[in-house]
């Protein structure tokens, strides 16, 4: 056999490489002097800087926080409602759907059966306020403060001058200009939150998830079950605050039909709306309620006035207490306290958040603060 010939390798040329020339920057300094007063000073005016700017940007941009934190806690409140439809076997998005429909379906019932009752009692009430107001006179002490200052003829001239010009309605909204205004932003309000609770909703298991993934891995299954069952806790108010209007609207169904109010179903539907609302849900009810009732007679309007209130004393210190006692574990006081504080701090989104959250600072009292006191 011929022996191969072994192959030959081209020896291969090299490109040298060509030389970059290094720019020369200057020799490297000393550090700064830390203790000095121009480095300090630099360092603190800068910090006050950034943060007015933040500040500033976040107060021009406190209405969009609002509306985010308001949309948040709707999703965590219906969170238990996906669950109930996903352990009857639909997937998330579908239960999303569900839960949202059966919502978007009762805000409609409420529109179809309040909305004509609100409008129809209204313009009675408008077209019979100067009577209202004349009645007034048969009381003997309000017929002398008449007498000697006026007032009731006062009132009734306004009332009648402000009817007949048609500038009642208008003008407690400023204007035209304000009516609109005040249409175009409600309406754009509820349409952002209905949105963002949607999104929220549909994501807030892979949100919880990518979050949990930024806590250390030995801490994560502790953080992860402690953030659930406060979010848990959440829709466990909301349930609460439901059960609550529920009541409500018993008792002014119950007081319809006592005092023999007109519409007796949707007022009831309307005050289980408003008991809904912390903070100023039931102000709203009751001046619907009392403007209804003055519709029949002055007195019959006092009646259903000093009822909602006692109403209101009791939920508030009874009702209330037991009910948050149960769906979130924390004691009544902590619930009032908790809500004069944020309805001071916050109005109406404080008023909202205050329960969930003094429910949410007594579990991590009770997991985290108060077992590491207990090993000191």
């Amino acid at each position: 056999m011929a022996k191969l010939k072994p192959i030959l390798k081209r020896p291969t040329l090299k490109r040298k490489k060509k030389a970059v020339p290094v720019e020369d920057f200057g020799t490297i300094g000393e550090p700064l002097n830390h203790s000095h007063p121009f480095y300090f000073g630099f360092l603190a005016a800068s910090g006050a800087v950034i943060a007015i700017t933040l500040l500033r940007a976040l107060a021009s941009a406190s209405q969009i926080f609002v509306l985010i934190v308001i949309s948040l806690f709707f999703a965590m409140g219906l969170n238990p409602a996906v669950l109930f439809f996903e352990r009857r076997g639909l997937n998330r998005s579908k239960a999303v759907a569900v839960t949202v429909a059966f919502v978007i379906g009762f805000v409609g019932i409420f529109i179809w059966v309040a909305a004509p009752l609100i409008i129809d009692q209204v313009n009675a009430l408008i077209h019979n306020a100067p009577q209202l107001i004349s009645d007034l006179k048969s009381n003997g002490t309000i017929n002398d403060l008449n007498n000697n200052y006026g007032v009731i003829d006062t009132i009734q001239a306004k009332v009648q001058s402000s009817i007949k010009d048609g500038k009642f309605v208008i003008g407690a909204f400023g204007g035209v200009i304000g009516v609109g205004k005040a249409v175009i932003s409600g309406a754009l309000s509820v349409l952002t939150i209905l949105v963002l609770t949607l999104y929220f909703l549909a994501a807030l298991p892979t949100v919880t998830q990518d979050a949990y993934r930024l806590v250390p891995a030995s801490r994560r299954e502790r953080v992860a079950k402690i953030s659930d069952a406060i979010i848990f806790r959440v829709g466990a108010f909301v349930g609460g605050q439901i059960t609550i209007s529920f009541f409500a609207s018993i008792f002014i169904f119950i007081l319809g039909l006592v005092l023999d109010l007109p519409y007796k179903s949707a007022l009831a539907l309307v005050v289980f709306v408003c008991g809904l609302i912390p903070l100023i849900g039931h102000f709203i009810g009751m001046t619907i309620v009392t403007l209804i009732a003055l519709t029949d007679s002055p007195l019959i309007a006092a009646i259903a006035l000093a009822s909602y209130i006692i109403y209101v004393q009791f939920e508030n210190y009874v009702l209330t207490p037991r009910v948050m006692k149960r769906s979130l574990s924390i004691p009544g006081l902590v619930t009032i306290i908790a809500a004069l504080i944020g309805t001071s701090l916050l109005g109406l989104v404080g008023g909202i958040l205050a329960v969930p959250l003094a429910a949410a600072v007594l579990l991590i009292l009770d997991e985290v603060v108060y077992p590491q006191a207990d090993k000191n």
